[in-house]
């Protein structure tokens, strides 16, 4: 009898505690929308690195310098702070889907005049319309991803999403590169085709946003508007400003090293050239349990190892510590995101995110802005070996910083 009464009383509470099929038909609903999210976040990502393999194109077809190159690509991560600065946090409370839409908005706009206005004006404005679209989705898709996840998975912990928006953020990066140099090298209209081919992927990322499930609930009384707050803490937004510098420089200017000093023309090789760099990020980022101190080693190790290669003109060496170089970034990157996530209040997620992303496309764009003007006056080589010098300065400070809050 004894028995009966247990057994009838395990059968009652697994029934208790079983979801309902409405709960388990909406957390299903989240795992789709989590997957679907990270393929719009990979794909726009994507896109805003597309020209990076085709400037060497473009500058033979306009006839401007590496300093032009520079400015283009600073034009763009303006664009990104200043998108970050007045609107990166509004998802918060307006929702994510209704700033990932417009955002994906102004990249389609850009695809089209990277279409029909190709001379450097269009570029210019192209560039800056792609750099405000990035900045909105940032940390909107990151916050985005995590809330999906909790959704679809409450009692597991962050290993997924972490790893996931690793691999659509820096995966994304280096993927356009990549896509945009193949097609180049071998589709007709190398300065056309990969503009269409991302203008038909965006137009489907649209689309998946506009059927995934929101994931803020919008306030009965709006908060009234009011410019980024950057509250990051001090050693994450150091690390996150050193890695995107890294990324900077392999996304502007490495390409036309490759192609002029290196004397290896190719365009699909300009493109791997950027994808070895975030490939090695993205790998590094999904490893067991990295520390930062490894992220910092590597990165040292890897700045170190492109300044000797760009002294020796060697591609295999130039490629091998850029490689290295992205490790090491993605690494601290990835542990710069852990600190900002684990500690933000929910309904702060998306402010504290884009003040992160804030402070790394301005490390995105300052030294490879001062690099891009020491090319004027110095030789490029000796330029690199400033950039190094300023890159493990940087470094020096993180650690130092870094063992201060330890202690």
């Amino acid at each position: 009898m004894d028995e009966m009464v247990v057994s009838a009383h395990s059968d009652l509470m697994t029934v208790l505690t079983r979801p309902a099929p409405a709960e388990r038909a909406d957390s299903a609903r989240h795992g789709v929308a989590f997957w679907l999210i990270a393929a719009v976040f990979l794909v726009s990502l994507a896109f805003s690195t597309v020209p990076a393999p085709l400037y060497p194109l473009y500058q033979r077809q306009d006839g401007f310098s590496s300093f032009t190159v520079t400015i283009v690509f600073a034009v763009y991560a303006i664009g990104v702070v200043i998108s970050l600065l007045l609107a990166g946090h509004v998802s918060d409370w307006a929702g994510r889907r209704r700033v990932l839409l417009p955002a994906l908005g102004l990249e389609i706009v850009a695809a089209l005049l990277f279409l029909f206005w190709p001379a450097l004006p269009g570029l210019i404005v192209a560039r800056f319309l792609t750099g405000l679209g990035v900045g909105l989705i940032t940390a909107t898709a990151t916050a985005y991803l995590l809330e999906l996840h909790t959704a679809h998975r409450p009692a597991a912990g962050r290993a997924r999403f972490e790893i996931v928006s690793a691999a659509a953020n820096l995966g994304g990066l280096g993927t356009g590169t990549l896509v945009a140099g193949f097609l180049a090298q071998f589709a007709p209209a190398p300065l056309r085709t990969p503009y269409i081919v991302f203008l038909i992927l965006l137009t489907l990322a649209v689309a998946a946003v506009a059927a995934a499930p929101e994931t803020v609930r919008a306030p009965a009384v709006r908060p009234p508007y009011r410019p980024q707050r950057v509250r990051v803490d001090l050693v994450a937004s150091m690390t996150a400003f050193t890695a995107f510098a890294v990324f900077g420089l392999f996304t502007s200017l490495a390409p036309g090293f490759v192609a002029g000093s290196l004397h290896h023309p190719s365009r699909l090789l300009a493109g791997a050239v950027s994808f070895v760099v975030f490939a090695a990020g993205a790998v590094a980022q999904t490893a067991a349990r990295q520390r930062l101190g490894t992220g910092l080693v590597a990165l040292a190790a890897g700045v170190v190892t492109v300044a000797a290669a760009t002294q020796l003109t060697s591609l295999g060496l130039f490629l091998a510590g850029g490689a290295l170089a992205g490790g090491g970034a993605g690494i601290m990157f990835k542990a710069a995101v852990r600190v900002v996530t684990s500690t933000a209040a929910a309904h702060q997620r998306g402010e504290t995110l884009a003040g992160l992303f804030l402070v790394a496309y301005l490390g995105l764009v300052g030294p490879v802005l001062g690099l891009g003007v020491a090319t004027r006056y110095v030789p490029a080589t000796t330029a690199m070996l400033w950039f190094t010098g300023f890159l493990l300065a940087l470094l020096g400070t993180i650690t130092l910083l870094d063992r201060l809050v330890r202690r």
